[in-house]
C-alpha cells in the first residue's frame, strides 16, 4: 500500500514538474521567436528601423495587453513623470488612458486649456496636430500634447453619440492643481467642489467644514465629485472618514492574499449626521469613486447625477534596471458591498444628465446641482 501511495506521489510530482518544465519551454521558444520578428523586421522592413525604440514598444505592447492602466515608462518619461507630481506642469490639463488603440480622456481637470476648449470625459483623441494615435502608446501620445507654454495645438476628437469628429484649438498653459473650491449657497447649504485628491485635499475639506460649520443655518452640504479622475488613496480614505462614524470604507485585493487589506472609519462625523449629497459623472474616477461607493453603500449620501468611469485598480510604480520603470496594477478596489468598482463604476441614486452641449460647474445651467438644491430645500 505505501509503495502504492509512494508510486502515486512520484507520478504526480513528476506531472507538475513535467508540466512547468514545458510551460517554462514554451516561454523561451516565444522569446526565440520574438528574436527572430525583431531580426527579420531589422533585415526587410521596408524603412530603417530604430530597434531600442521597437523594443520599447513591444514592452509596452505587453503591458497594454493587461489592462489599459499598465504601461511602461523610458527614463526620459519616468524622470518626466517625477518632476510633474510637484504639482506644477506644462500641458493642456486632462487625465487620459488608452482604449483600444487611442487616448482617451477620463476627465478634464477645472480650470484648465481643456475643460475650457469643451474636451469632456470619455471623449477619444485620434489626432493630435497632423499625428494620428492610432499605433502610438500613451507616453507618446502624452508627450506630443505636452509642448511650450502658450503654444496651441489642435486636437481631433470622437465623442459618444456625434457622428462627426470634433477639432478643438487648445492653448498649452502651466496647470497648476487646486483641489479643493467651497462656497455657501442660499445659507444653508455648504457646497465642497473636489478636483482631485493630493496629499493637501483632506486638509483642505477639513478647514472648510470647520469654518461651515460656524453658521448656524448650515443644515446639509453637496460635495462635488464631478471631472474629479481621483488622486491618492490615503486621501480618499480619510475624506470618506470625515463623513461616515463606522465601517468599512474600502478593501483592494491583489494576487498575494497576504497584501489583501481592509480600511475602516474612525468615529466622528465632522458634519454632525446633516444631509449630504455627492455629485458624480463620467468624469469620476478612482478615489472619487472609492468615496462616493463607501458613502452609498453606508447609506450616508444621495449620489446624483450619472455612471462614474469605472476604474477600481491599483497601480504600482516599479523602478526599472534602466532607470525607467513599469506601472502596473497589482490590485482592485471593493467597496463595502463586495463590488468592484472596475469597468462598472458607481451607480448615482438619482439620475441626472449634463446639459447636453458642455459641463459647468455652478451656473443656470448645472442641472446636477440644481437639482440637488431643490432636493435639499424641498
Amino acid at each position: 500500500m505505501k509503495k502504492k501511495i509512494l508510486g502515486f506521489i512520484f507520478l504526480t510530482n513528476f506531472f507538475f514538474i513535467n508540466v512547468s518544465f514545458s510551460s517554462e519551454n514554451d516561454v523561451y521558444k516565444k522569446i526565440d521567436l520574438f528574436g527572430e520578428v525583431l531580426e527579420k523586421i531589422n533585415k526587410e522592413y521596408v524603412d530603417e528601423i530604430n530597434q531600442s525604440e521597437s523594443m520599447d514598444a513591444a514592452i509596452n505592447g505587453l503591458l497594454q495587453s493587461l489592462d489599459p492602466y499598465s504601461t511602461y515608462m523610458t527614463p526620459k518619461t519616468f524622470n518626466e513623470m517625477q518632476t510633474d507630481t510637484s504639482g506644477e506642469f506644462g500641458g493642456l490639463g486632462i487625465e487620459v488612458t488608452m482604449e483600444s488603440g487611442l487616448v482617451k480622456v477620463i476627465t478634464p481637470i477645472d480650470d484648465t486649456p481643456a475643460s475650457r476648449a469643451g474636451i469632456k470625459a470619455g471623449d477619444y483623441i485620434v489626432k493630435i496636430a497632423d499625428t494620428q494615435v492610432q499605433g502610438k502608446s500613451l507616453s507618446e501620445a502624452v508627450d506630443l500634447m505636452r509642448g511650450q507654454v502658450g503654444t496651441g495645438l489642435e486636437l481631433t476628437v470622437r465623442r459618444r453619440g456625434v457622428k462627426k469628429a470634433l477639432t478643438f484649438y487648445v492653448v498649452r498653459e502651466i496647470i497648476e492643481i487646486k483641489s479643493v473650491k467651497s462656497d455657501l449657497i442660499k445659507d444653508n447649504i455648504g457646497y465642497l467642489r473636489l478636483t482631485s485628491f493630493n496629499e493637501n485635499s483632506a486638509n483642505q475639506i477639513k478647514k472648510e467644514i470647520k469654518k461651515m460649520e460656524k453658521n448656524e443655518n448650515l443644515n446639509a452640504y453637496i460635495l462635488d465629485l464631478r471631472n474629479n479622475p481621483g488622486g491618492l488613496l490615503s486621501q480618499a480614505i480619510t475624506i470618506s472618514d470625515f463623513f461616515l462614524d463606522s465601517g468599512e470604507i474600502v478593501s483592494t485585493k491583489s494576487r498575494k492574499s497576504s497584501e489583501n487589506r481592509k480600511w475602516f472609519a474612525k468615529k466622528g462625523d465632522l458634519i454632525n449626521g446633516k444631509a449630504l449629497i455627492v455629485l458624480i459623472n463620467y468624469g469620476s474616477a478612482s478615489a472619487s469613486e472609492i468615496v462616493a461607493g463607501a458613502l452609498k453603500d453606508h447609506k450616508r449620501a444621495i449620489l446624483l447625477g450619472q455612471n462614474t468611469y469605472g476604474k477600481g485598480s491599483v497601480q504600482s510604480i516599479i523602478p526599472l534596471k534602466n532607470r525607467g520603470a513599469i506601472r502596473l496594477t497589482v490590485a482592485k478596489y471593493y467597496l463595502p458591498s463586495g463590488n468592484s468598482i472596475s469597468e462598472v463604476g458607481v451607480l448615482p441614486d438619482i439620475e441626472i444628465d449634463e446639459d447636453s452641449d458642455e459641463f459647468k460647474i455652478k451656473t443656470e445651467t448645472d442641472n446636477q446641482l440644481n437639482y440637488a438644491i431643490k432636493l435639499i430645500n424641498g
